[in-house]
């Protein structure tokens, strides 16, 4: 009986053994079981990658062959180091670390060792490869770009790290993927698939052919274009105008949100992060602490946003009802703040909200700031109705554009002034600088720009994006597509989009106007300190600008912020100025501005010795 017991169990050990292989051999593979097996050989073939157009059509980023010498490192014999190492133009201490890393990652598996080969050397190298027993050479395409702009929008790709390979297995060592950017947001779209041939080898390690008749193995899918909705010709020339000057620009097309231009200045051309100088040039640009041409100022940058936020605030007090259109305030150069006068350049005298507006008056918007407040029992109150029609306008959180990174910008609240002064120890007077844009409100310039162009709309707007079109396929997506409202009531804009008009015809940029196109704008002076060796010392305002046009059926919004660039029609208003032209009409006739900016830079602001150490929130600035 235990006799017939052990036969049996051993039978049926056998037939579970065997019923498992047949289903792992028959039925179970998968192509990670399969790059398991050291006689089979994984040949990758790798799609290019999807093209990029602006949103006319015109080609902004293609690509151009490259060429990887890759290795697998239980394959190599015994070579002859130094002159493998003059072929690939490596040292050989770059050598012997790269196939130490290669081994790391995995004997068998194939890694990159030498990536980006040039059609020239890729020519000198290939008939001499067959000496050098297991290194090969892959094609795979690399970045080709049609403009030298647009850098900070476009991003670039580089080789996939260990953090990559751990988090996502699609990845093997040496393969590229986007960094920053749109080749980082749409990666998977652009990338593609890569395709796959497995090979069976022999106890020789010769390949003998495909591993089961090709069954497993696949093709690769094409990247798929798309278009974003950057003006190709407006962001050129928009980069033209920034030569010599920090900020960031970024302009909105107001009836879909569509992003038109997004300006980083400085900037670089994105070609030099491609091929085999890559490193080098990603590193010299990024450890430019001084200019920081990698640090994305149209998204990143959160300066005080100055006067245009005086149209909100008018907006807010129209919305609450303490005030009308004209309602009056006395500016006597300045208001006071206790005992303390604060100073105003509109020159004094009666002011309703048109002229408070056009001649940017400090004293009118305190007041107006005043009366919001005032409406209500507690400063807490007030402070969260002021808080919520802000925040209605995309400022103080992410907007939700589709890029990569950006800046939240900051709308204070109750909360945070509790923590400042303690709760019930602050009240609208100690944050009057909110008045003007100044104190702790903080916005980038592509929120500007979104407020901007939710005035255009008289309440609402679109959540901005550069997506426009994926293959032939537009977009569809409810968050680009659906209208966000305001908290303000479209009756109350007509006033304040009146006095916008006015500050081209009759203030702050009457020197500006563009002929033939009407626009409104708001100038911003913004103050601009900052501690060196403990002394608060005052530097060259920032100049901000916000404008759209036409007034009555909207093309553009934009916003314009330029580092110590003086006063907002200066630099600011001159650049913002040349783009609406320069969109609507296709050609610039203000010769005059244009000749200004081309010629004219802010270099010697920026050599000036600086610490970064910035003030506190209770130190006003005007």
């Amino acid at each position: 009986m235990r006799r017939l017991l052990l036969s049996s169990f051993v039978v049926i050990i056998g037939f579970v053994f065997v019923g498992r292989l047949s289903y792992l051999q028959l039925f179970s593979f998968s192509p990670d079981q399969v790059l398991e097996d050291p006689a089979i050989k994984a040949v990758y073939d790798y799609p290019e990658r999807g093209y990029v157009y602006d949103r006319n059509g015109k080609l902004l980023v293609g690509n151009q062959p490259a060429y990887d010498v890759m290795v697998i490192p239980r394959e190599t014999k015994t070579l002859d180091t130094l002159e493998f190492c003059s072929l690939l133009s490596v040292t050989k201490e770059d050598f012997v670390e790269k196939m130490r890393r290669a081994r790391i990652y995995s004997p068998r598996l194939p890694s990159v060792l030498v990536p980006q080969l040039s059609k020239e050397d890729y020519a000198r190298l290939q008939e001499k490869m067959r000496k050098y027993q297991g290194f090969y050479i892959q094609k795979r395409s690399l970045r080709d770009y049609k403009t030298n702009s647009a850098a900070n929008v476009l991003g670039y790709i580089s080789e996939v790290n260990e953090t990559d390979l751990r988090t996502n297995p699609y990845y093997r060592a040496g393969e590229l993927k986007g960094r920053t950017g749109i080749e980082k947001q749409y990666e998977e779209i652009l990338r593609g698939r890569k395709g796959v041939k497995y090979i069976q080898k022999d106890r020789f390690n010769r390949d003998i052919g495909p591993y089961k008749n090709s069954r497993l193995d696949t093709l690769p899918e094409l990247g798929k274009e798309i278009h974003i909705t950057i003006d190709k010709d407006l962001q050129e020339y928009g980069e033209r105008l920034m030569v010599g000057k920090r900020g960031g620009i970024v302009a909105l097309e107001p009836e879909t949100g569509e992003i038109l231009a997004m300006i980083s200045g400085p900037t670089y051309d994105p070609a030099l992060l491609v091929g085999r100088e890559r490193s080098k040039n990603y590193s010299t640009l990024h450890y430019d602490s001084i200019s920081r041409p990698t640090w994305d100022r149209s998204i990143l940058a959160q300066p005080s946003p100055g006067s245009p936020f005086k149209t909100l605030n008018a907006l807010v007090a129209l919305q609450e009802g303490v005030i009308d259109s004209k309602t009056k305030f006395t500016c006597y150069n300045g208001f006071y703040v206790g005992n303390q006068k604060k100073g105003c350049h509109c020159g004094g005298g009666i002011r309703d909200m048109n002229s408070g507006i056009f001649r940017s008056c400090n004293a009118y918007f305190a007041g107006t700031f005043r009366k919001i407040y005032g409406k209500y029992n507690t400063t807490d109150e007030g402070m969260d109705v002021w808080e919520r029609h802000m925040k209605s306008f995309g400022l103080g959180d992410y907007l939700g554009v589709d890029l990569p990174t950006g800046a939240p910008g900051r709308i204070p609240d109750k909360g945070f002034y509790d923590k400042w002064y303690g709760d019930n120890r602050w009240a609208s007077s100690t944050i009057i600088s909110n008045s003007i844009g100044q104190g702790e409100v903080a916005a980038t310039p592509l929120q500007l720009a979104n407020m901007t162009a939710a005035i255009a709309n008289r309440g609402f707007f679109y959540t901005p994006h550069i997506i426009k079109k994926i293959g032939d396929k537009g977009i569809d997506d409810p968050k680009y597509t659906q209208k966000r409202y305001t908290t303000i009531n479209p009756q109350h804009f007509g006033p304040v989009v009146q006095a916008m008009a006015n500050v081209y015809k009759y203030g702050t940029a009457k020197w500006i106007q563009i002929p033939d196109i009407d626009i409104a704008g708001k100038t911003g002076t913004v103050e601009n300190f900052t501690k060196i060796d403990g002394e608060r010392v005052q530097l060259t305002d920032h100049s901000i600008f916000t404008a759209f046009a036409p007034v009555n059926k909207p093309k553009i919004a934009i916003a314009v912020y330029i580092e110590n660039g003086y006063y907002g029609a200066r630099y600011a208003g001159h650049i913002a100025s040349l783009m609406i032209e320069k969109f609507i009409k296709g050609e610039i006739t203000r010769k005059d501005l244009e000749r200004k900016m081309l010629e004219k830079t802010l270099e010697h602001e920026y050599a000036k010795p600086l610490s970064g150490e910035p003030f506190k929130i209770n130190e006003y600035v005007w």
